[in-house]
């Protein structure tokens, strides 16, 4: 399958400052992409230097052939690209059919009448063709928004925290709609958020973005199961960090010890090791941890821990922990580490895996 988009060595200075510095990055079409990470990292930076509102400083963008640069920046109107903005930008003034059709000036009645019908049905609209925004829900001024933008027929739709405003009732059932109304027309798509449920739910693939840098980009079951680097665990919340004590291929943690064949140590290096929940379990014994936090979810008891010993050197906290049992508040208990492929983070940088 051709890529749809691809970017090239991309960087992008504002006001002298570089806010982006050599994205690489594709799409193929019809795939959906997350564009997620901190504040003021460069996400929606990216979004718009593709959408045409920003130039770039070097490097290149691929639109379905169409290569833009420096010596060919190519305007926005041009690029056959789809934006969504976080408050969708609807026209007040203007019915939501009026709204639908107003990029499609350019085509017939009859064609402008066939595709505002289409998207009315699948968005569920019909009934609020003739409304104004003011005058619809969060959620139908979400579907207007999307409607508008793909009337144009779009080669690739962008959205910027497209979620952030709705109920939170009604946010998975317009992720699963969206995504499959984009596949049904095969129209590949950006978003941006800080929501890692909304990537994985929606997302095709991901890609995390620090300090102006992609520094990994996957599936969600890749990138879940393998980051790369502590920021992207970190970021993710995909588990909890454990200070650890290493001596030669001997690891120490409070909740056990276990053997690296693999680790090649540098000096003064130190190490952190990713715990996911799954990986916990309570057992009888001398107790090493303490209750700190309780709450309910549908995986069962959600708590967060702490060691007993603040002043070891291995003390840990917000160690997080999903059991069917019913703690307490405070209660003392014993933890253990259940042998996996063990994940090591040194300097916050790279991993070693077991």
């Amino acid at each position: 399958m051709s890529d749809i988009l691809t970017i090239n060595q991309l960087s992008v200075s504002l006001q002298k400052n570089t806010i982006l510095a050599d994205i690489n990055l594709s799409l193929t079409s019809g795939e959906i992409l997350g564009l997620v990470g901190p504040s003021g990292c460069g996400k929606t930076t990216l979004l718009n230097t593709i959408a045409g509102f920003n130039q770039l400083n070097s490097g290149s963008i691929i639109i379905d052939k169409l290569c833009i640069n420096n010596t060919n920046p190519v305007p926005a109107e041009k690029r056959n690209v789809g934006v969504i903005f976080q408050d969708y930008a609807l026209f007040p003034h203007l019915t939501v059919w009026q709204n639908i059709a107003f990029g499609l000036s350019k085509e017939t009645k009859e064609e402008q009448k066939l595709r505002i019908e289409k998207l009315l049905i699948l968005l569920g609209l019909m009934p609020q063709a003739q409304k104004f925004p003011h005058q619809l829900s969060g959620g139908q001024q979400q579907r207007v928004a999307i409607a508008r933008s793909l009337a144009v027929r779009p080669k690739i739709l962008l959205l910027d925290e497209p979620f952030s405003n709705i109920d939170a009732r009604l946010r998975n059932g317009l992720m699963i709609e969206l995504r499959h109304l984009l596949k049904s027309l095969n129209i590949s798509a950006i978003f941006v958020t800080h929501n890692k449920d909304e990537v994985f739910s929606f997302a095709d693939k991901i890609a995390l973005m620090h300090h102006g840098k992609i520094i990994q980009a996957g599936t969600p079951r890749e990138v879940f199961d393998h980051p790369n680097c502590w920021q992207v665990a970190d970021f993710l919340q995909i588990g909890s960090w454990l200070p650890v004590n290493v001596r030669e291929k001997q690891v120490s943690t409070v909740l056990g010890d276990f053997t690296v064949e693999d680790l090649i140590l540098n000096n003064g290096e130190h190490f952190v090791l990713l715990v996911k929940p799954q990986y916990i379990s309570l057992i009888p014994g001398n107790a090493n941890s303490v209750v700190k936090h309780i709450s309910f979810t549908e995986h069962g008891y959600h708590y967060l821990l702490s060691s007993i010993d603040s002043s070891d050197p291995l003390a840990f906290e917000d160690l997080s922990f999903y059991s069917q049992s019913l703690l307490s508040l405070e209660q003392e208990v014993r933890l253990q580490l259940i042998p996996h492929s063990y994940q090591l983070f040194a300097h916050q940088t790279h991993s070693f895996s077991t």
